[in-house]
């Protein structure tokens, strides 16, 4: 008879440690931490991108050089108390701007590196028709800076968190500040472990 009480216990125990998984629409707000997360992360890119192309410089820009302006990313620099993987968030943001038309994009130099590297492969390797030239890349006009910072304010089991991200783009010619994007989230996360 104890044999069995085992045999039963450990086939509970066993059915109890299955892992669950549920597909999700990738647009729905799920929060379990109340870490930056995927929403933090598309909702600031959505209002920057509004924003930044709904401002004065792109239209003065072209207006002035009869093309659209060209844009790098430089460093966006996480000064917050967590792990906020900047690269996702840049990301939505590039693709947006260059899907909009309104702006073209310049690889970022450890891209540059790579291709420049296989340029020089094709120069010895590739054929004369197909190869493509050195010295023929294009230059940015302005780039694209920023930071990520956050507040974190505790009491017992209650944290208030709250984020902000900075964004300038500034002209390559002359070191002119052109925009200057913020984005504020601030989230109530109750009966939480204390993380700073």
């Amino acid at each position: 008879m104890r044999i069995y009480w085992v045999i039963i216990l450990a086939s509970l125990l066993m059915a109890g440690c299955g892992t669950q998984v549920t597909r999700m629409d990738v647009n729905e707000t799920i929060d379990l931490s109340g870490n930056w997360n995927d929403t933090d992360s598309r909702l600031v890119a959505e209002e920057m991108i509004t924003d930044v192309l709904s401002r004065p410089w792109i239209s003065n820009f072209v207006s002035k050089k009869g093309h659209a302006p060209a844009v790098i990313v430089g460093s966006v620099r996480n000064l917050s108390h967590e792990h906020i993987n900047v690269k996702t968030f840049v990301a939505d943001m590039e693709r947006a701007l260059i899907n909009s038309g309104q702006v073209e994009f310049v690889a970022s130099s450890s891209e540059r590196g790579e291709i420049r590297e296989e340029r020089k492969d094709q120069d010895l390797n590739a054929s004369e028709k197909t190869r493509n030239e050195a010295g023929q890349e294009m230059g940015a006009d302005f780039m694209l800076k920023g930071q990520i910072n956050t507040i974190v304010d505790v009491d017992g089991k209650e944290q208030v968190r709250y984020y902000q991200v900075d964004l300038t783009l500034i002209s390559m010619a002359d070191n002119r500040k052109v925009w200057l994007g913020q984005k504020k989230i601030k989230k109530l996360v109750e009966n939480a472990k204390v993380r700073y």
